[in-house]
C-alpha cells in the first residue's frame, strides 16, 4: 500500500484515447473526444473511494497532410493536457491505400489505422506494477488485447506479494455496442450522465483566420 494511510489506494489511469472516443460516440452520440480525462478518473475514483493517482493518456494522431483540422486539434490538446499534469502518448496513424471498384471506375479510398498503441498500454501496465506506482491500475478501454497484460500484472502482483486491484472503466448504456470489460478485471460502467459531467468544455479545433 502506499502512503496515505491502510485505507487509501491510489488508482492510476490508462487512458485509450480513442477507443474510450469510439464507445462513447455509440454509447451516447458524441461525435468527438469531448471528455476531460482527469474528471472522468475522479468521478470513477469518488464512486469506488480510490485515490486518483496519474492519468496516462494515449491516442494516434493525424498528419497535416491527410486532416489538417484535426491535427490542429490533437496539437492543441495534447498540448493542454500535458499543461494540467496528464502523461500523454501519441502515435502517428498509418494510412492503407485500397482501391474500391464503384459504380463511376476505380477509387482509393485512405483509411486511416491506429497502430501500437494497446502495446504501449500494456508495457506501461506492467512497468508500472513493477515499480509498485498504483495500488489500482484503472483502464479506460474495452481492447480485449490488454487481458494479457492483465494477466501478467496479477502475477508481478504475487510475485512482490501486493495486491493490485485492475478495473476497466467503460461508457455503458442501451446504444452501447460493446457491453462488457476487459477479462478478469473489475468491470466500472459509466452512465451517460456521469460521462456528461465529465465533458472538457474547451474547444480545440483550430482557430478560421478572420
Amino acid at each position: 500500500m502506499m502512503a496515505g494511510g491502510p485505507q487509501a489506494k491510489y488508482a492510476m489511469a490508462f487512458v485509450d484515447g480513442q477507443n474510450l472516443f469510439q464507445h462513447a460516440m455509440k454509447a451516447f452520440g458524441h461525435f468527438h473526444p469531448n471528455y476531460d480525462p482527469q474528471k472522468l478518473h475522479a468521478m470513477v475514483c469518488a464512486k469506488m473511494g480510490w485515490t486518483p493517482n496519474l492519468v496516462r493518456f494515449y491516442t494516434g494522431v493525424p498528419d497535416h497532410k491527410h486532416n489538417e483540422m484535426w491535427a490542429a486539434y490533437w496539437s492543441n490538446r495534447v498540448l493542454a493536457m500535458q499543461r494540467a499534469g496528464i502523461w500523454v502518448t501519441t502515435r502517428p496513424l498509418r494510412y492503407h491505400e485500397e482501391a474500391v471498384e464503384t459504380g463511376n471506375g476505380i477509387t482509393t479510398v485512405v483509411t486511416p489505422q491506429e497502430k501500437g498503441i494497446d502495446i504501449r498500454i500494456a508495457l506501461d501496465l506492467v512497468s508500472c506494477a513493477v515499480a509498485e506506482q498504483f495500488d489500482v491500475a484503472v483502464i479506460y478501454s474495452q481492447d480485449q488485447d490488454l487481458a494479457e497484460a492483465v494477466r501478467e500484472v496479477r502475477a508481478i502482483a504475487a510475485k512482490l506479494g501486493r495486491e493490485f486491484e485492475i478495473a476497466c472503466a467503460f461508457p455503458f448504456g442501451p446504444k452501447a455496442s460493446v457491453k462488457r470489460g476487459i477479462d478478469k478485471t473489475t468491470w466500472i460502467r459509466i452512465e451517460e450522465d456521469d460521462y456528461n459531467a465529465c465533458l472538457d468544455p474547451r474547444d480545440y479545433r483550430p482557430r478560421k483566420p478572420d
